[in-house]
C-alpha cells in the first residue's frame, strides 16, 4: 500500500552546470538585443521630435534632445561590445562542453582496449600462433606420410590402369554421322551407354 501512495524517485537530471549556463548567457544575449532594439526605435523618435523643434523655433530644446540620442547611441555601442564577448563567451563554453564529451570519448575507448590488451596480451597471442604452427606441420607430416605410402609395384599399377584405359578410348569405333533409322538410332544409343558405362568403371 506504502508502495502505491509513496514517492517515486525522481531520474537524475542531464542538464549539467554548463548547459545552465549556456542557457542563461543565451538569455543575457536575447534581453540585450531587445535592449538594443528599443534604444534603436527611441533614437528614430528623438531625431524626428529633434528635427520638428528646430521647425518650431525651439533649437535649445532640439539641442538637449540631440544630446540625450548621442548619450543613447554610446549605449548602444556598448552593448554590442557585450553581445560580442557574450556570444564570445558561450560559444568557448559551447566548444568546452565538445571538448569533454571527445575526453569522455577517448578515456572510454582507452579502458575498453586496456581490457582486450589484458585478455590477448603478447604471450597469449605468441602461444596461440605456435599452436597454430604445430597444427599445420602436423597436418603436412600426415598428407606427405599418406601420399608417401604408394609402393613402387602401387605406381606401376597406377601407370598400367592409366595405359589401359587410353587403349580402350583408342580402340572405339567412330560414331556414324550419316542418319540412321529410328532402329538404328536406338541400338546405336544404347552402345554408347554401355561404352560410357565401361569407361565410368
Amino acid at each position: 500500500m506504502g508502495g502505491l501512495f509513496g514517492k517515486h524517485k525522481k531520474p537524475p537530471s542531464r542538464i549539467t552546470e554548463q548547459d545552465k549556463a549556456v542557457l542563461q548567457l543565451k538569455q543575457q544575449r536575447d534581453k540585450l538585443k531587445q535592449y538594443q532594439k528599443r534604444i534603436e526605435i527611441n533614437l528614430e523618435k528623438d531625431r524626428q521630435l529633434a528635427k520638428k523643434l528646430l521647425n518650431d523655433g525651439k533649437r535649445d530644446k532640439a539641442k538637449l534632445l540631440l544630446k540625450k540620442k548621442r548619450y543613447q547611441e554610446q549605449l548602444l555601442q556598448n552593448t554590442d561590445a557585450q553581445l560580442e564577448k557574450l556570444e564570445q563567451l558561450t560559444h568557448d563554453l559551447e566548444f568546452a562542453q565538445i571538448e569533454v564529451q571527445v575526453l569522455d570519448g577517448l578515456k572510454t575507448g582507452n579502458e575498453a582496449l586496456k581490457k582486450v590488451h589484458e585478455i590477448l596480451n603478447v604471450d597469449e597471442i605468441e602461444k596461440i600462433l605456435d599452436e597454430t604452427r604445430e597444427s599445420i606441420d602436423k597436418q603436412r607430416e600426415i598428407d606427405e606420410l599418406i601420399s608417401g605410402q604408394l609402393t613402387e609395384e602401387d605406381e606401376e599399377a597406377v601407370e598400367a590402369e592409366l595405359e589401359e584405359i587410353l587403349d580402350i578410348q583408342d580402340k572405339l569405333p567412330e560414331v556414324p554421322t550419316d542418319k540412321l533409322p529410328e532402329v538404328q538410332k536406338e541400338k546405336a544409343k544404347k552402345e554408347k551407354e554401355k561404352r560410357i558405362a565401361m569407361e565410368a568403371s
